[in-house]
């Protein structure tokens, strides 16, 4: 296993680091035997940083974690877990929900703390409730030892977030795909620079760019390579040739990937990728670009919707949709983007969308937007959506 330094404190962290939100299930809840078995073989394989939140597999995660750490494995790793941001109301919510995850993973700290799916919007008021307060005094007590954040917001919201506070480290979405999406590559870099160390998530967006048959075209570049690679490889070796990436967390659940990724980890250098390589990746996301449905950058200029429509976030949906298919979960992740069920604001379904024009002048790609929209919601939203926005909440609004 290949370890690199968190900035701030000089953490050795494995470059791979567990992801406790997609653990194997069985009868509709976590296999914990299964899991169990999984996270206590990958600590024993060097994994030292684990990763998980309060309302991952419906509140079941964090607890179960606190069981795999049982028999003196807790004293080998780092525990990274997420204050629910969308469920605070107050001050004393937030020491209410810390001391409550303290009790489910059975430990008296948390290593790395976040506060999760933060845009401008969430920080500003958690900032307001008192959270840079919390933070301070959860070190200060020993609660947590290091501060952080997940980042969920516009590419322009980073910046001010990362300047907001004295974070530790944060934890952005980045692969190949999305060196533009969210903080992408200026906010990975932009962190880095300040001394944060950097977390990554989605390295294989959602699992669909480990396909191991990947679209025709896709499959056709990759064969280009005198070192052949496995889609799972190629992602993971791009995100890990970045030196500004601290750890590169992956939701194994098979144990055949869990293999994988640790040969993987034990040989992604920083800088290791040949510019022909680079350059194979490169062709490979432009190709996938090609499959989108909407030529949308995610800048946000059209923002904001006078119907509340989230303009931005709806198109990458649709564009997950056409380029990797997998109705059923593109689905299940619009919901929770565009419901405000994770971040408590206003819902911006697609369908909101009353074709008024306002964002047609603003948008620096020319996209027909009302025209766009409308195919969107065509192809996100069923007359199930309501059925399935009920278990989305379910998921995101069970508090204490």
């Amino acid at each position: 296993m290949l370890y690199r330094t968190m900035p701030k404190n000089g953490d050795q962290l494995s470059a791979l680091g567990f992801g406790c939100m997609r653990l194997p299930m069985q009868d509709g809840h976590i296999d914990e035997p299964r899991a169990i078995a999984q996270i206590r073989q990958t600590i024993d394989s060097g994994i030292n940083y684990l990763d998980t939140a309060w309302p991952y597999h419906n509140g079941e995660s964090e607890p179960l974690l606190g069981k795999a750490l049982l028999d003196g494995y807790r004293d080998k790793v780092r525990i990274a877990t997420k204050l629910p941001s969308w469920l605070i109301r107050s001050r004393e919510d937030m020491d209410r929900y810390l001391n409550a995850q303290l009790e489910k993973l059975q430990t008296d700290h948390i290593d790395y703390y976040l506060l999760h799916t933060l845009d401008e919007q969430l920080w500003n008021r958690l900032a307001a409730l008192g959270a840079k307060d919390f933070l301070d005094t959860a070190k200060k007590d020993g609660r947590i030892r290091n501060a952080g954040f997940s980042f969920h917001g516009l590419p322009q919201d980073f910046a001010p977030i990362v300047d907001g506070y004295a974070w530790d480290f944060c934890q952005i979405q980045y692969n190949y795909l999305d060196e533009e999406f969210q903080a992408g590559t200026r906010g990975l870099k932009y962190a880095a620079a300040k001394g944060l160390g950097v977390v990554v998530m989605e390295p294989l967006r959602g699992g669909n760019l480990a396909a191991p048959t990947p679209p025709a075209a896709i499959a056709a570049i990759w064969g280009e390579s005198e070192t052949r690679r496995s889609p799972v490889e190629w992602a993971l070796r791009w995100v890990w040739n970045h030196p500004e990436v601290t750890v590169v967390l992956s939701g194994m659940n098979e144990e055949n990937h869990i293999a994988e990724n640790l040969r993987i980890a034990d040989e992604a250098l920083p800088d290791s990728l040949t510019d022909s390589e680079l350059a194979l990746v490169r062709r490979a996301g432009a190709t996938y670009k090609e499959l989108m449905q909407v030529g949308c950058t995610g800048c946000a200029y059209c923002m904001p919707c006078p119907a509340g429509v989230h303009i931005p976030k709806c198109f990458d949906m649709f564009n997950k949709l056409s380029m990797f298919g997998d109705p059923q979960t593109v689905k299940a992740f619009y919901l929770s983007t565009v419901s405000g069920a994770v971040t408590g604001s206003a819902p911006g379904f697609a369908s909101q969308c009353v074709a008024c024009g306002e964002c047609l002048e603003k948008c620096p790609q020319g996209i027909n937007i009302p025209e766009v929209m409308a195919r969107a919601a065509d192809a996100l939203e069923d007359d199930n959506m309501q059925e399935q926005l009920k278990a989305v909440a379910a998921r995101f609004t069970r508090g204490l």
